[in-house]
């Protein structure tokens, strides 16, 4: 037998199998959120194109499409496609100054760029990229040996300048759409990461400098946009007076929300009973932002546990993959993914709820939407075959106990 086989045969051994309970809470939240789609468009759908199922039919190809990419990352060892993840992050960077400059315009955001009547959303695809390039940067940095303090404050001064520039400027292209929740989602994510990759003191002083760069930047770009600030006060309304700032107006959408929330009970109104799925929510949002809400009409508040229970459990399966990952890198993508996608679903509930400002931010598997699906299955795939590594990690440990028991 040549080596070559040899090899093959050796790095096809060293993967286990992939976490069996990410694939059955993947599946799971596929088909009934899939169901929960076609649902809320079916009055949307036949009003405009006289066909029911035709946002169905749309969501479909998207889920197959990321079923066929995300089985594409799966395959290629994740290492070859961090080698990989610079050009991509300059590509999406410099689709992201495109698309404010030709890109669809809509209620005035220009965040899409409309191919053949299909719209892609560039900063959807950022999200998983700079997680993986954030996360080989911080991996790259921690390897590094230090041979002395003066050597090791340079190291930590340039770990620091890198992630918050690259951070900064992604940042600042997306906020200029506008797209704020994207933005917050991303600068979390990122400081998570940030203060995760390490213990060291450089790790603690590299969060703070993160975190009040990216606050100014931020409250910066809430006040000079008067329709943030709507959305605040009108949130803060909500939290101290307990009803809703100007209903028919600036409130209005989570006015709507309210009323088929409080009207659902515990177990809800029933399937297909929602009716704030015929026109109430504002831009079509009752398929899209908004799903969430139509589910809780329905299904009540029973849905909301189950739903939000499901999140946490996949927080801390994401969390266990990541723990028993072969490296740093393996490591750091894995928490990476599993906090974005987390804490994207917690926001969009969360705002669904009341308890946050409206964001418009996707709620993944729940969210008509081609660039969104597409991005949440790749980004499921990668860490299904981060998860092979782990499980083959913790079995070589359990073998090994035993063996010495």
């Amino acid at each position: 037998m040549s080596n070559r086989k040899i090899t093959r045969k050796e790095n096809k051994i060293d993967k286990g199998k992939p976490d069996r309970s990410i694939i059955l809470f993947t599946l799971f939240m596929t088909i009934f959120g899939t169901i929960m789609i076609f649902n809320a468009s079916v009055y949307i759908a036949g009003q405009i194109f006289e066909d029911q199922a035709y946002f169905l039919k749309l969501q479909l190809i998207w889920i197959v499409f990321g079923i066929a990419l995300g089985t594409i990352i799966y395959l290629v060892d994740y290492h070859r496609i961090i080698k990989l993840i610079t050009p991509l992050l300059l590509i999406n960077i410099l689709l992201l100054v495109l698309v404010l400059i030709y890109g669809e315009e809509i209620n005035g955001a220009r965040r899409w760029f409309d191919i053949g009547g299909v719209r892609i959303q560039p900063a959807e695809f950022v999200k998983p990229i700079l997680i993986i390039f954030l996360a080989a940067l911080l991996a790259k940095f921690n390897d590094i040996k230090t041979t002395s303090t003066a050597h090791a404050y340079r190291e930590g001064k340039k770990k620091i300048f890198t992630f918050v520039f690259v951070l900064l400027l992604v940042s600042i292209l997306i906020m200029l759409e506008p797209d704020m929740g994207t933005t917050i989602v991303i600068c979390l994510t990122a400081i998570a990461l940030f203060f995760l990759s390490s213990t060291s003191a450089i790790q603690t002083i590299g969060t703070i400098i993160t975190t009040i760069v990216l606050g100014l930047v931020g409250t910066i770009a809430i006040v000079i946009e008067p329709y943030r600030l709507e959305r605040i006060s009108t949130y803060f309304q909500l939290l101290l007076q307990g009803e809703v700032a100007d209903p028919r107006g600036t409130g209005y959408q989570l006015h709507q929300i309210l009323i088929g929330i409080g009207s659902s009970g515990f177990w809800g109104k029933g399937f297909g009973q929602s009716r704030q799925r015929f026109g109430y929510l504002v831009e079509n949002t009752a398929f899209t932002d908004s799903t969430f809400a139509v589910v809780l009409e329905e299904f009540g508040f029973i849905s909301a546990v189950i739903v939000i229970g499901l999140w946490i459990f996949f927080l801390f399966k994401g969390y266990y993959i990541a723990k028993n990952a072969p490296d740093a890198q393996g490591k750091l993508i894995a928490i990476g993914i599993t906090l974005w996608l987390t804490l994207q679903a917690m926001l969009n509930i969360a705002a669904n709820i009341g308890i946050i400002p409206i964001t418009g931010l996707p709620l993944p598997f729940f969210t008509y939407g081609g660039s969104s699906t597409i991005v949440t299955f790749a980004s499921i795939a990668l860490l299904l075959q981060i998860s092979r590594y782990s499980n083959k990690e913790l079995k070589s440990r359990k073998n090994f106990y035993g063996k010495i028991r």
